[in-house]
């Protein structure tokens, strides 16, 4: 049976993070799911509500992937899940905290998800600046963390060594 890997994307980036999940699936070996999420409603409960019947209907198996402003919105999600899938890879992930962008509506006070969770960063990120990834490491100490020197915000050229990262957690 093939790998099944849901792919959260950014805000906004359904289309600029299709060449990413694509690549990761090819990687993986993976079937890729990924949903289209709202561009009209950035808020917090619009984007959980949106992604949870997606990660409800995850086996443990699956493979779960989100990217920039999605992983911020799954982290969310998943800390409020009383059974959440067991693990997480969380690309290029914003901290909205006073040290990060400081928008108090994204930020997240906690707790910490009882999901495994892999930060994966590229340190030539354009968008989101390579800072984020120590500030996250603090609010989820118990978090695996990859830093790849180049790639940028897409993690161009990355997806395998990504993969490699994914395979073993896995």
């Amino acid at each position: 049976m093939a790998t099944e890997m849901l792919f959260l994307h950014g805000a906004g980036g359904f289309h600029d993070d299709q060449p990413l999940a694509a690549a990761l699936g090819s990687e993986l070996d993976a079937h890729v799911s990924m949903p289209e999420l709202p561009d009209e409603d950035m808020s917090v409960s619009a984007w959980t509500s949106a992604i949870r019947p997606y990660v409800d209907e995850l086996t443990d198996s699956d493979v779960l992937v989100a990217h920039s402003f999605g992983a911020s919105m799954l982290l969310a999600l998943l800390s409020a899940m009383a059974t959440p899938p067991p693990r997480a890879f969380l690309l290029a992930m914003p901290n909205w905290g006073d040290q990060g962008w400081a928008v108090a509506d994204y930020d997240f006070i906690g707790p910490e998800p009882t999901t495994a969770l892999s930060l994966h960063h590229c340190e030539d990120d354009d968008v989101v600046p390579v800072s984020h990834v120590a500030l996250n490491q603090r609010l989820l100490p118990s978090a695996d963390v990859r830093l790849h020197e180049v790639g940028g915000h897409q993690f161009d050229g990355c997806a395998s060594l990504v993969a490699a990262g994914i395979r073993a957690h896995r």
